[in-house]
């Protein structure tokens, strides 16, 4: 610290060669120096970088945009699952296509009525998507997880009744990287007014599925 400034009495009486010596050796002085090495040191991180180096840039994600999803099941799996549907089945609007996209197929054949919707929904990170999809699989108990399919995958297959008719559906919950594929499949029997086997729905619902997460290749980055 530089010494406090002399009064100026005082200063008035000091002789000039006094005044010239501690002029010169202010001027010789110069500024404050600066912190000594050892500060410095303990300012950075022990692998010798700044403690201000900002985080690494983190990884881009791997789907960037939904593939179409019409196209995304073949047409002799969409025959065997909606029999009687249009193979080009109908894309449902969306507010936003990059992120998410939905196709759906119906079709009554004879008495039976099946129906299947495909989505497609891309988060930010892989770190979202996985928690969106956890969320999803805590909303529908009772499932159980689909080995080898995308990271990670559930199906769920539930039973409904309406003025005696009975409705069957499945869904499969896939998360693959940052995308998720959503797959519902459900079916009717209007002429005895009972559902399809729950084996037959979950099977379908799954085999959907398998197409559309392979789809996926066409929205990545």
């Amino acid at each position: 610290m530089r010494p406090l400034p002399l009064p100026l009495a005082l200063t008035a009486r000091l002789s000039p060669v006094a005044v010239l010596a501690c002029a010169g050796w202010l001027l010789s002085s110069g500024p404050a120096a600066p912190p000594a090495a050892g500060h410095q040191t303990a300012r950075t991180s022990p692998a010798g970088t700044s403690a201000a180096t900002p985080s690494a840039t983190a990884a881009a994600p791997t789907y960037t945009t939904a593939p179409a999803p019409c196209p995304a099941v073949p047409a002799a799996t969409l025959e065997s699952l909606v029999p009687g549907a249009k193979p080009a089945g109908k894309e449902i609007p969306s507010t936003d296509t990059k992120l998410r996209r939905t196709c759906s197929w119906n079709a009554l054949h004879g008495y039976d009525y099946r129906w299947l919707d495909v989505s497609f929904e891309i988060g930010e990170s892989d770190q979202e998507a996985e928690k969106e999809y956890e969320q999803r699989v805590a909303e529908k108990s009772g499932g159980g997880a689909v080995p080898g399919l995308g990271d990670t995958a559930y199906s769920v297959v539930g039973l409904t009744t309406e003025d005696k008719q009975q409705t069957r559906e499945g869904v499969v919950l896939v998360r693959a990287a940052n995308a998720l594929v959503v797959v519902t499949y459900s079916g009717s029997d209007f002429e005895t007014r009972e559902a399809p086997a729950t084996d037959e729905i979950n099977k379908g619902a799954i085999k959907a599925a398998k197409s559309a997460v392979a789809a996926l290749g066409a929205g990545r980055g």
